[in-house]
């Protein structure tokens, strides 16, 4: 089989990549290390796809219907691997192998349904049913884990969100309440717990053990508050195309605040910091449309 990368990997791959990084190239034949290596019964690459992997629906050698995900090392498979063996299929979707040696970047999971996530229901449903299963990965990280933290993470994105506001001075006044309030944040944590990383309403998808379970997971170890921040801006297209877009996005802040026990000023502070660094690495690599749409949300908060 061919194992063509999709376009929507190519062209993510193409605005993050650095200079001489030749793992797209390599990958099709990866791909096909991967499947020989395991024998599996390979049936299509998933479409469209996303942005950080390659994704291919296969069977295992009795049948069983899965999934092999490869990534490159800056995704951080790895990360994510430990992540998901730590919380065992509980609320998140299932390794189906042990780490060996020579399958760096390569993850074995359960078949989950693609086409049918959350983000297919009725608002109110949809973020009910995602809080739930964020809820249900918020455990204690192993001893002696090696997960980055929320303050090593935001640092190397305030880092950059500085040097775009240098040379953007318009966009410097957000940037500037963002940066004031991720200090503000990390003076004093609530809580040092695994958290999903990159949680929105497209990564839980329906199951069969389970109704839903989360998948594509950049763990990282902090407060409960910046896990959730990222659902927060959900459908951010329908919000601003809403008259009442700024009411609904308080009001979801708040309500998302309530169901899950998090602060509503520590929910608010991270929603903030969190869009203006999204809209300012969109805008960095040319994705004007997301930047404006990321930068306007974040005036609301």
């Amino acid at each position: 089989m061919v194992f063509a990368p999709p376009k929507r990997l190519v062209r993510a791959i193409g605005e993050t990549a650095p200079e001489g990084d030749d793992w797209l190239e390599k990958l099709p034949d990866l791909a096909r290390g991967a499947v020989e290596r395991r024998e599996l019964t390979v049936e299509r690459v998933q479409l469209p796809g996303g942005r950080s992997s390659l994704v291919v629906l296969v069977r295992m050698p009795d049948g069983t219907p899965s999934v092999l995900k490869l990534a490159p090392r800056r995704a951080r498979p790895e990360s994510e691997r430990a992540a998901l063996a730590h919380w065992g299929g509980l609320g998140a979707v299932q390794l189906l192998e042990p780490p060996a040696a020579g399958t760096e970047g390569e993850l074995l999971l359960e078949r989950l349904h693609p086409e049918v996530s959350v983000r297919t229901l009725p608002e109110a449903k949809a973020l009910l049913e995602a809080a739930g299963t964020l809820r249900r990965l918020w455990v204690d990280p192993p001893e002696d884990h090696g997960f980055e933290t929320v303050a090593e993470r935001t640092g190397r994105q305030a880092r950059a969100m500085r040097a775009t506001a240098d040379s953007a001075p318009e966009v410097a006044p957000l940037v500037d309440a963002a940066l004031t309030a991720r200090e503000e944040l990390l003076a004093a944590p609530p809580e040092h717990r695994l958290l999903h990383g990159t949680f929105r309403q497209s990564k839980v998808l329906s199951g069969d053990r389970m109704p839903w379970l989360a998948v594509g997971p950049d763990p990282v170890v902090g407060e409960h508050a910046f896990d959730l921040a990222r659902l927060v801006r959900d459908r951010v297209e329908d919000l601003i195309a809403q008259p009442s877009g700024a009411t609904t996005t308080r009001r979801r802040v708040r309500r998302l605040a309530e169901s899950l026990e998090v602060d509503r000023e520590r929910l608010r502070g991270w929603t903030l910091f969190r869009a203006v660094e999204s809209g300012v690495r969109a805008r960095r690599v040319g994705r004007e449309r997301d930047a404006e749409l990321l930068l306007e949300f974040a005036t609301w908060l």
